[in-house]
């Protein structure tokens, strides 16, 4: 039974939500018309869900929801309502090709990505969702620039880097049969901090020792298929020397991505960065004097940079766009004490791994494979930048049914050779920037993207059928335009009425200001021609009134929900205000008038302790309450309040009860057993005895006591007794504790003298001669005595 209960008054609540929501939509009516929209086009702009409707006599607001336009009388045919809509331009299959196939394909011939070009027309608010697919083509091509720090420290590391060509191209055969390698050196700005200038130090910065002059960057061998080459070109490199620790490669990496003569082409690229040391970044060069920034421009001059005494170092943010721009894929292959620098840095340059080289660099290659492997296994799209108000979603769905969303949802992870993924794009044009953009859509690290172009509807098709010079616009004042007037110049007015020259703009507007308010119509209006002309509402019920349509009939207080107490018509709503019905005040028409609800039973208003205020008591004394203040909670407690009157009942007083207890009724039972519920009251009479009953009371049947007949007497029990049978017991405790005191004592006694005669029984005394003992007496023997 309760949970019937519950799920009735859930579905009543549910209910009753329901129709306030619905009360709430009518009152202040959808996003679509209160846009309050003058046009088509502004019309559409303000969600997917808004419609116009061109229909010339059409009353209500012409900006509204689809469904509301014809329930209210358009034909769907004079509604205007125009999609978003997605056309796929280029869609070349993604590539199925395999490494051990005799033809070969060229770099340009090869698709990873899936579809190519697509154009939107995309209305605002109107969400445009299309798939792209990527795969991993197999045997693809990879360019690899290895790029060293030649500072003396790295003499070792050279050794280990002069087979790196061979080498590297048998590890990787499993990957690709297209490698191209190239090499590159740095060291630091030729300038001073940097670098000695003297003229013996250019020579040699290693003097005593012998090495290489300083230099910047020096592309040493472009990207070639000869491994034997960069091997050989490698074997005749040599270190140099600079002043302090960290060197210049930031110079060298955007030499060595921006200048064509390296010789990237399309296919995987690969820049591995080799050094012991940290970096200079911009404005480090202020050092020496150097305040232009990096320009992100080629300076090379016979394969060396030749502005690095001009120009600073370029930002970190500038090299991760350049990179990112070319679609290079970095590896920093660094030494395990500089390892934590070159993280920190990976993470702002996207698609970069870094991997620790060993003492001597003898594990570059197996480090420039596994950082390979983990950079082309992960696949992360980006795109270029939105127009203003122009948002995109990604949802990916990678291998095993994974998918995400969010930042997550632009990549997947663990992609091998050959592996196919999807990716949900979602646009959507809050604004309506009005000319076409192109965007583009790529995966970090490759060369092949997704072009996007954005056509944005602004307008509606029933602008391009306008009747120009209509009639209906004042005799040709305007044209006739998606069912209302669009006025020539010099006309204005709702029909193009008005002419420009003969009633000034500015005092048609002050005509409808009202005292001199700096709102035209109170915002609900449009001045026509120094008219004000108010808005219609959704609701057709609800309208706006008044010169300035300053008076509205729906904006009034509200009761239950209801204005003016409309659901029980306590009045109307009349220019913002409540005006109620007899009987009825207040701002909503909410309070009635009437004092019967008041009424105690004993005949007076609020039991003669309150007012009637809105027939609901209000006491006078904060200690009264209930619905007539009939209760006193602190009044000693209605028991104490109600003891007089109960006890005069049990004695049976019946004259003296009827004349000075009546405010309640009795009903009397036999024992407290029997009492309605557990006992509310216990009070003493006058013979010391306890009787029970119980108080209730309610607005429409009064106050009712219900007392229990039968009354509990108790007895206090004898003095005398109680005091000797403590005493006594006293005295007992005390006689018992000398006893055991006494038994113990006699016990430990006992004990004692039976151990003293143990001890006296086991001593044993000595009976042979003491060794020192001489006895006083001398025996002297005469030899010649013979006894007689």
């Amino acid at each position: 039974m309760d949970v019937k209960v519950v799920l009735v008054s859930a579905l009543l609540g549910l209910i009753c939500f329901s129709v306030a929501k619905l009360d709430a939509a009518a009152v202040d009516g959808n996003e679509c018309t209160k846009a309050a929209a003058l046009s088509c086009g502004d019309c559409i702009k303000v969600g997917q869900q808004c419609g116009w409707c061109t229909l010339k006599d059409f009353k209500p607001s012409r900006c509204d929801e689809v469904k509301a336009l014809i329930d209210k009388g358009c034909p769907d045919i004079n509604v205007e309502n125009p999609r978003g809509s997605i056309s796929i331009d280029q869609n070349k299959d993604v590539t199925n090709r395999k490494k051990d196939v005799a033809e070969k394909l060229k770099p340009e011939q090869i698709t990873q990505i899936q579809p190519q070009k697509l154009t939107l027309n995309l209305r605002p608010g109107e969400p445009q969702k299309f798939s792209l697919k990527f795969k991993r083509a197999e045997d693809y091509p990879i360019d690899l620039y290895y790029l060293m720090d030649l500072s003396d420290s790295m003499t070792q590391d050279l050794q280990n880097v002069k087979n790196l060509g061979t080498e590297l191209a048998r590890e990787m055969q499993d990957l690709t049969s297209d490698l191209q390698l190239g090499f590159g050196s740095f060291l630091e700005k030729l300038v001073m901090p940097f670098v000695m200038t003297t003229a013996v130090k250019m020579a040699n910065p290693c003097a005593p020792l012998t090495c290489a002059p300083p230099f910047s960057y020096k592309n040493v061998l472009n990207l070639t298929k000869k491994g034997q080459e960069f091997t050989n070109i490698v074997s005749q490199q040599k270190t140099s020397g600079n002043l302090d620790s960290p060197e210049g490669g930031f110079d060298a990496i955007m030499q060595a991505v921006v200048c064509t003569e390296i010789g990237w082409r399309t296919a995987t690229k690969l820049l591995v960065f080799s050094t012991d040391a940290a970096f200079h970044f911009a404005g480090d060069g202020k050092l020496a004097g150097l305040v232009f920034p990096n320009d992100g421009k080629c300076h090379l001059e016979n394969n060396a940079y030749t502005k690095s005494d001009y120009f600073d170092y370029p930002t970190i943010s500038q090299l991760a766009d350049t990179l990112s721009s070319n679609n290079i894929q970095t590896i920093f292959a660094v030494t395990d004490k500089v390892q934590p620098l070159y993280k920190e840095l990976s993470r702002l340059i996207p698609k970069s791994a870094v991997g620790t080289l060993s003492t001597n660099s003898s594990n570059v290659i197996r480090l420039i494979v596994d950082a390979y492997n983990s950079l082309s296994s992960e696949v992360i799209l980006d795109n270029t930048k939105l127009p203003d108000g122009v948002f995109i979603s990604y949802v990916s769905h990678c291998k095993n049914g994974v998918s995400d969303t969010g930042e997550n949802g632009k990549k997947c992870s663990n992609i091998s050779i050959g592996d196919e993924v999807n990716f949900d794009v979602t646009i959507t044009a809050k604004l309506c920037p009005g000319k076409s953009e192109t965007i583009s859509i790529k995966p970090q690290g490759f060369n092949e993207k997704v072009e996007v172009v954005l056509n944005f509807i602004c307008e509606c098709a029933c602008q391009k059928d306008g009747i120009p010079n209509s009639p209906d616009c004042d005799s040709g004042s305007g044209t006739l335009e998606c069912g209302i007037c669009r006025c020539n110049e010099g006309r204005i007015g709702r029909f193009c009425e008005c002419s420009r020259d003969e009633v000034r703009t500015e005092d048609m507007d002050a005509n409808c200001r009202q005292d001199n308010s700096t709102e035209v119509c109170s915002k609900n209006g449009e001045c026509i021609c120094g008219v004000c002309e108010c808005k219609t509402r959704a609701n057709p019920e609800e309208k706006y009134d008044g010169r300035f349509c300053e008076c509205d009939n729906f904006s009034c207080d509200r009761s239950d929900g209801k204005l003016c107490g409309e659901k029980h018509r306590h009045g109307k709503c009349d220019c913002k205000k409540c005006v109620c019905d007899e009987n009825y005040t207040g701002p909503a028409c909410e309070c009635s008038l009437d004092t019967e609800p008041c009424r105690a039973k004993n005949g007076l208003i609020c039991n003669g302790r309150g007012t009637c205020n809105c027939g609901t008591c209000v006491c006078n004394d904060t200690n009264y309450r209930g619905p007539t203040c009939e209760l006193c909670p602190t009044c000693g407690g209605v028991c104490g309040e109600h003891k007089d009157c109960v006890k005069c009942h049990l004695a049976d007083s019946k004259e003296k009860c009827s004349s000075e207890c009546r405010f309640f009724n009795l009903t009397k039972v036999k024992t407290k057993e029997e009492l309605p519920r557990p006992f509310d009251c216990k009070e003493r009479d006058d013979n010391d005895c306890y009787f029970f009953f119980t108080y209730d009371a309610n607005k429409t049947s009064g106050a009712h006591v219900v007392l229990a007949e039968t009354v509990e007497c108790y007895t206090g029990p004898e003095l005398i007794p109680v005091v000797g049978g403590v005493i006594g017991g006293i005295v007992l405790i005390g006689l018992a504790l000398l006893l055991i005191w006494k038994l113990l004592m006699i016990i430990h006694d006992r004990r004692e003298f039976a151990k003293f005669e143990k001890e006296k029984m086991n001593a044993r005394w000595d009976t042979t001669q003491n060794p020192i003992y001489r006895s006083a007496v001398t025996t002297v023997v005469n030899p010649k005595y013979e006894g007689k």
